[in-house]
Parts: C-alpha cells; sequence; structure tokens
C-alpha cells in the first residue's frame, strides 16, 4: 500500500485539519505489519497535543514502548477479521488509543489511529503512576511536572465521535484503491467515465495547500449540481483536469465529455466545430457534419478559453445555454441538445465586459458558480507534493532516481513557475531523462531557464538552508518564513494563513510548535 498517495487525498487531508481543529491531536497510519509510517522517518514525528507524549516519543525507549502499543491495537484488527469498526484501547503511559483497521478488496491493510487522551480525569495515584513511568523513559522531573499539569481528557462522546471519523477515512481510503484497481483493470485512459475511458476523482489533482482544501470543497458541492461552471486561472494550472473531474462525480458521468479550445480555431472553423454545418454550406462542406454541442448531448461540453471567442459566435453560445437549441451553419431548422455546459478562460472577463469585448448577458449566464484555480507560486506548500507526483508519473524501467537533492527542491522552491503545474511537470519528465540513472536528481541538470531566474541571493540562502538533513532544512525554512510573517502582519494569523497557503489550525500548530506564541500581541486576525 502507498500511504504516502493516501496522504494526499483531499479528503485524508480535510479529516486531519478536523482533528487538528477539533482535538489539536494528529492523525496516523499503520501499515500491514503494524509499523507507524511518520514514526519510521527519525527526528521527523509529528507534533501531538499532549505533553506525555512528546516525552514518550522523544526517547528511543519511549518510542518503541509507543510502537508496541501501537502493534498490539494492530494484532486486534489483523487477528480478529470480523473486527471492521473502530476500538479504543490503553497506551503503555494508559493514555487511550483510537483505531479503525483498513481493509482494501477484502485484505487487511493496517489502520488508521488517533493517540494521547483520557476518557476521565485521572486520580492523584494515577497521577503518579504516569510521572513514575515518564522518569523510567529518562525525562527530567521539570519536565514531567510541567506535562502533567495538563492532561487532554475526551470523555465517551468524543471518544464516539473521534471513532466515527476514523471509520470514514478506512472508507475513503478503501473505495479510493478500488476505484483505482478498477481503473487499472479498464487499459489506457481515454475519457471521462461513461465514455469508455478514465473516471477522474477530485483525488487525482494534487494539493494540501489552503487555496486547494478550499476548491476541493467548493468541488463537493458543485458536482452534483447541473449548474454552469466557470473556471479561472492561469495556463497551466489544471483548469481541464477540474473539468473532468466535476464531470465524472457529478449526474452526467455516464454521458461523453467533450473539450474544444475556442482559441484554436478562426471564427469559421471553431463555429463548424460547435454547432457542425449543412452539406453545400460552404466550399469543401462535401456532407453534413455534427457539431461537437450535439456530440456532447446528454453530457459535459468543456468550452477552454471562452474569453477568445468572437462576438458573433458569444450570441450563439447565449442561445444553446439560455434555449437549448442552436442552427448548425447553413441550417434552417433548430436542433436541440441537453448539455452542461463548463468554461473556462485565463483573462479577466469581467474586465473584457467593461471593455465591450465581451457579452454582459453571456458573462452572467456562465458565472453562476466559478472556480478560481491559484497558480502554483501562491500554492508552494504543493511543491514537495507535485514534484514526487510526477516523479512518479513519468518514472520509466531502469531509471534509479527517487528523488531531487535539496539544492535541486531549493532552486525549484525560489522559481515563479509562469507555466504552473504544466511547466513543472514538463521538467520532472526532462530531469527523469538526463538524470534517471542516479539516486537524486542534483541541481545542475535543472534547465537553464529556471536556474537564470532564480536569483542568486534567494538560491545562496535556500541551498545554505538545505545543507543537512531535508527534514531539518525545511523545518529551519518554514520557521523563518512563519516568523517573518507574523512580524509582517502584526500577528494577523488568518491573513499570514492565506499568504502562506495553509489552513488558519494549521498555522497554529506550526506556531505552537516552533515556539512562535511567545511574546507576540494579540491575535490581530481572530475575527478576520
Amino acid at each position: 500500500m502507498d500511504f504516502e498517495r493516501h496522504q494526499n487525498l483531499h479528503t485524508i487531508i480535510m479529516l486531519r485539519e478536523i482533528i487538528r481543529k477539533w482535538w489539536r491531536a494528529e492523525l496516523h497510519f499503520a501499515d500491514r505489519n503494524g509499523l507507524v509510517m511518520d514514526w519510521q522517518k527519525g527526528g521527523d514525528i509529528p507534533p501531538t497535543p499532549n505533553g506525555c507524549c512528546r516525552l514518550s516519543l522523544s526517547s528511543r525507549e519511549g518510542l518503541r514502548r509507543c510502537n508496541q502499543s501501537v502493534r498490539q491495537l494492530h494484532e486486534q484488527f489483523r487477528t480478529n477479521r470480523r473486527l471492521r469498526r473502530a476500538t479504543v484501547q490503553p497506551c503503555h503511559l494508559q493514555f487511550s488509543l483510537v483505531g479503525a483497521p483498513l481493509y482494501v478488496q477484502d485484505e487487511y491493510e493496517g489502520c488508521l489511529f488517533v493517540e494521547g487522551f483520557l476518557r476521565e480525569r485521572p486520580s492523584s495515584r494515577e497521577v503518579d503512576v504516569l510521572k513514575t513511568r515518564l522518569r523510567e523513559l529518562g525525562a527530567v522531573s521539570s519536565d514531567v511536572e510541567r506535562v502533567v499539569e495538563r492532561l487532554p481528557v475526551l470523555g465517551d462522546e468524543g471518544m464516539e465521535r473521534l471513532a466515527d471519523l476514523l471509520e470514514y477515512g478506512a472508507s475513503e481510503i478503501a473505495a479510493f484503491e478500488a476505484d483505482k484497481a478498477r481503473r487499472d483493470e479498464s487499459g489506457p485512459p481515454g475519457l471521462a467515465q461513461g465514455n469508455g475511458g478514465e473516471h477522474y476523482r477530485f483525488e487525482d489533482i494534487i494539493g494540501r495547500s489552503g487555496p486547494m482544501q478550499e476548491i476541493f470543497k467548493l468541488l463537493q458541492k458543485v458536482s452534483n449540481s447541473e449548474a454552469t461552471i466557470l473556471i479561472n486561472g492561469e495556463s497551466g494550472t489544471g483548469k481541464e483536469l477540474v473539468a473532468r473531474a466535476i464531470h465524472s462525480n457529478g449526474p452526467r458521468r455516464h454521458g461523453p465529455f467533450v473539450v474544444q479550445n475556442c482559441s484554436a480555431f478562426n471564427d469559421n472553423l471553431l463555429e463548424s466545430a460547435l454547432f457542425g454545418h449543412m452539406r453545400g454550406s460552404f466550399t469543401g462542406a462535401m456532407r453534413d457534419k455534427k457539431g461537437l454541442f450535439e456530440v456532447a448531448d446528454t453530457g459535459t461540453f468543456f468550452l477552454d478559453e471562452v474569453g477568445d471567442m468572437s462576438p458573433a459566435l458569444q450570441v450563439k453560445l447565449l442561445r444553446v445555454l439560455q434555449e437549448g437549441t442552436f442552427l448548425p451553419v447553413g441550417g434552417t431548422e433548430p436542433r436541440e441538445v441537453d448539455v452542461r455546459v463548463i468554461a473556462a478562460t485565463h483573462k479577466d472577463l469581467g474586465e473584457m465586459v467593461k471593455r465591450g469585448e465581451f457579452r454582459e448577458d453571456l458573462f452572467y449566464r456562465i458565472n453562476v458558480i466559478r472556480v478560481h484555480l491559484p497558480p502554483l507560486r501562491e500554492r508552494r506548500d504543493d511543491l514537495p507534493l507535485l514534484v514526487d507526483h510526477f516523479l512518479r508519473k513519468h518514472h520509466r524501467e531502469g531509471q534509479r532516481a527517487r528523488g531531487l537533492s535539496p539544492e535541486a527542491m531549493a532552486l525549484l522552491a525560489s522559481y515563479a513557475w509562469p507555466g504552473n503545474v504544466r511547466e513543472l511537470e514538463n521538467e520532472m519528465e526532462r530531469l527523469l531523462v538526463l538524470g534517471g540513472d542516479l539516486d537524486l536528481l542534483p541541481a545542475e541538470l535543472i534547465s537553464s531557464r529556471i536556474r537564470d531566474a532564480v536569483t542568486p541571493g534567494s538560491l545562496s540562502m535556500l541551498t545554505a538552508r538545505a545543507a543537512g538533513k531535508l527534514h531539518e532544512a525545511v523545518e529551519t525554512l518554514e520557521r523563518d518564513m512563519i516568523h517573518q510573517g507574523l512580524l509582517r502582519t502584526g500577528n494577523n494569523k488568518s491573513r499570514l494563513a492565506r499568504e502562506l497557503g495553509i489552513s488558519r489550525s494549521n498555522l497554529i500548530l506550526k506556531i505552537a510548535k516552533y515556539g512562535l506564541d511567545k511574546g507576540l500581541p494579540p491575535d490581530a486576525g481572530a475575527d478576520a
């Protein structure tokens, strides 16, 4: 099982955010051998609000005992196939482990769990026992006294809610894997499902950043509707991928999904492509031809770069949207179609309306629901995920490359990516061709246009931070960015979270992790 892929499922990302927001706890995965995935990385264990757990995980013996506690939970699931619901078990410090088993195609693959809560307030004797166990792990007395002052109590009702969420997360992963297996069996991807090809899930859209999470929430709402949607974003941000996912998860999933780029043809050719033509309507029209609107009947029509459409064609498009009818080129009898339109553009249609370049009535007709896709420079948190995804996607047999060197990642992180995700994918494919026989792809192989565009000062700073272990370099950079951001925004956490592309609750956790909340003024963004 590829648990790294599951970390990127938007439902799991949102589940993790909910658990952090409600209980300030961390969601963990254990594999089919009972190994906790993020505890195997050494020095990169996510923070936990339970100070006792932090002390235990920071010592070798404590980490061993924590792993042993998880294995006991894992053994319950592994040996009892009838146990498919979430369960609660005490750890070596007598805190609760809440876990749910993960079954994929009826095979046990591991579990999801959250640790570190008490069901009720401990007695003084139970606190003394806890202190003794922490000292046995090598914790100093001052730290022990401090962490036992605030012990998190969840209660039975909270445990039940948490168990329900973990079961939901396990079911989402199982559904994703089952869908992936069906896609693998169906052969190479083509059009959307219902047209003999691939089913596009929202999980195919890579992103953990705050802006992308907002998009996922919106897409879940609009997919089940029949509303016309306008997708706005720069070239290369993935507008067609989003359109396919909306279609494939909506009520027209079994109908055709048709794509036409409105900037690809001149006016006459585009009109013929969209609405079809009758024999003899122009030179070369030797027979009647269906237009793409007819081809898309009962399905979805994705009109890319609709801002490049001429005023005359805008009138015809408006008629289709309002009345469901159109005239083929050279035709006299109107034809009816039932099509959901998803339009996309990289232009500001509102400004074009003001300049008289785009019809106002058409703008309001296609702008029923607007989805704005942020450029890659505004979602830099997603860069490592995208790099890993594209390296996996374009990896070929015989290539050894398993990632980028810290210097290469620092270089990519400091680049503006004017071509967005498409440019990044092309660069990753190029790197694999040039350096696929290396274990780590070095910065020297990155395209000269990227290296030339990065200022020496910013690159040297990032490269210096990249020395040593990768997680240490990332943490140093993350801490500095958050610290400078807090100073710049006057401790406005809502504004800073938007600038960094992460959720406000996640930012608060990171501020606490790095001890940046000491000596700061009151949160200026508490009500933002």
